[in-house]
C-alpha cells in the first residue's frame, strides 16, 4: 500500500480542548483517526504528547512513510516515531494506517484485524457522574467518578436501548437537569444515595421491560487518595487503606454491585487482591493503564478480574492487542473504553469487536459516545446478513 502523504491537524474534543487528528492519503483513499483525551489519568499511563501537540503535528506533517504492508509493520512505524510521538498521536497514526490496510483488502477494520467473534461486547453506560468528571450541584457531588448500567439483552442494539431507558429513569429519580463531561447526570447526592437510585432503576427496568441490568461503579480512588488516606468530601471523612477495603466490601454486599473499577490507589496491587477474592468483578484502570508490564504484575498478584483497555493510554496498538490477549489467556475480562474528552471517532468499536472484548464502555448520551454505539450496531447488522 502506497502512502501519498500524511496530514495532521488539531481539532476540538467534547471538552473543547485541542486534540490530534491524523489523515493518511493512499492509493486506496483517505483515512482519518482522532484521539480522545482523559481528564482522570493514571500516573503510569504514557504521556499524550512528548513535548506538546504543536510539535507532534509538525513532526507528523513531515514524516515520510512510503509503504506499509501489514499489521506487524507497525513495529517499524514505532521505531521511527520513538521519542517523537506521545500516546495520542501514535494511536491516531497507527489506526489510520490500519484503516487503509483494511480498505486495501476490501474489509472493514474489525474484519481486517481478525474479527471473527460472533459474540459482541456488552455496553457499559455511564449514567451518573461525580469525582473529577463532574462539577456537581450546590457545591456537592458524589466522590465516585462514574455510576454505570450494564444490560444483558439478546442483542447489542437492545442493550443500547435499555441503557438509554435506564438513563432517563435515573434523571427522573435524581431530579437532575445538567450533564457532565461524559453526558452523565450531575447530582449533589452522595455515593450511597446514587447507588440506591441505581438499584431502584434496575428494578424499574425489570418490572417494565423484563430486561436485566446490573450496576457498576468507577470509584477512581486514586483521585481522592492522599498521604495514605482516602479523603471523601460528601460526606466528609477519611478512611485508612484497611477502612477503604472494608468500605468497598460493604458497598458490594449492600448494593449487589457487579463491577468496581479502581476501588483503591493505583499502586495497591495487594489491596486489589483482597477485594478480588469476592464475587464482584474488580477492574484495573489506573492500576494497569493498558500496559503489558503492569498487567503482568496484576496477574502475578491476582489483583483483578477485569481490565480497562484505553488504546491512547499506551499509544501502541501492538501493545493494546498484547494486553487483550494476555488478559484473555489469564481469564481476565476486557473492557474497551472511551475517555472523558472524546471525539466522534469510532475506532475503538472496531477494535473491541476485532479483538473480542467482553465489554465496551462508551457512555450513554452525546454524539461522541453514541458514535461508538452506532458503529457496533452497524457491525451487528452486518453479521446477520
Amino acid at each position: 500500500m502506497k502512502i501519498h502523504n500524511i496530514q495532521v491537524q488539531a481539532i476540538e474534543n467534547s471538552r473543547r480542548e485541542k486534540t490530534v487528528q491524523v489523515i493518511i492519503k493512499t492509493n486506496y483513499g483517505k483515512f482519518s483517526t482522532s484521539a480522545p483525551s482523559g481528564k482522570s489519568k493514571g500516573e503510569y499511563e504514557a504521556p499524550a504528547y512528548t513535548k506538546n501537540l504543536k510539535a507532534e503535528i509538525e513532526f507528523l506533517n513531515q514524516l515520510q512513510l512510503s509503504e506499509i504492508l501489514c499489521f506487524r509493520d507497525l513495529i517499524k512505524v514505532e521505531k521511527i516515531c520513538k521519542g517523537k510521538l506521545g500516546a495520542n498521536s501514535l494511536f491516531a497514526l497507527e489506526a489510520s494506517l490500519l484503516k487503509a490496510l483494511a480498505k486495501k483488502q476490501g474489509k472493514e477494520l474489525w474484519q481486517y484485524l481478525g474479527g471473527k467473534h460472533k459474540k459482541l461486547p456488552r455496553p457499559v453506560g455511564n449514567a451518573v457522574g461525580g469525582g473529577l468528571h463532574s462539577r456537581g450541584v450546590n457545591g456537592r457531588k458524589p466522590d465516585f467518578q462514574e455510576f454505570l448500567f450494564i444490560p444483558n439483552s439478546k442483542t447489542f442494539k437492545q442493550c443500547v436501548k435499555i441503557n438509554y431507558k435506564a438513563y432517563k429513569f435515573a434523571k427522573k429519580f435524581l431530579g437532575s437537569r445538567n450533564r457532565n463531561d461524559e453526558g452523565a447526570w450531575e447530582t449533589e447526592k452522595n455515593n450511597k444515595e446514587v447507588l440506591e437510585i441505581m438499584n431502584k432503576v434496575k428494578e424499574k427496568i425489570w418490572d417494565k421491560y423484563k430486561e436485566k441490568v446490573v450496576v457498576g461503579i468507577d470509584a477512581a480512588a486514586s483521585s481522592f487518595y492522599k498521604n495514605g488516606k482516602y479523603l471523601y468530601q460528601n460526606p466528609t471523612r477519611q478512611l485508612s487503606r484497611k477502612g477503604q477495603i472494608e468500605h468497598i466490601k460493604n458497598l458490594i454486599n449492600q448494593y449487589n454491585l457487579y463491577y468496581i473499577e479502581s476501588p483503591l490507589d493505583e499502586d495497591d496491587f495487594s489491596g486489589f487482591k483482597k477485594l478480588s477474592r469476592g464475587k464482584c468483578f474488580i477492574v484495573g484502570d489506573d492500576l494497569t493503564v493498558t500496559n503489558p508490564v503492569r498487567l503482568k504484575k496484576a496477574i502475578k498478584n491476582k489483583s483483578i478480574k477485569m481490565i480497562i483497555v484505553k488504546p491512547n493510554q499506551v499509544g501502541s496498538l501492538l501493545k493494546t492487542k498484547e494486553v487483550i490477549q494476555l488478559a484473555r489467556k489469564h481469564k481476565i475480562k476486557t473492557i474497551m473504553s472511551h475517555r472523558s474528552g472524546e471525539t466522534e471517532d469510532d475506532t475503538i468499536s472496531d477494535l473491541a469487536v476485532a479483538w473480542g472484548c467482553d465489554f465496551i464502555k462508551t457512555g450513554i448520551y452525546g454524539r461522541e459516545r453514541e458514535a461508538k454505539l452506532k458503529r457496533i450496531i452497524e457491525i451487528e447488522r452486518s453479521l446477520k446478513r
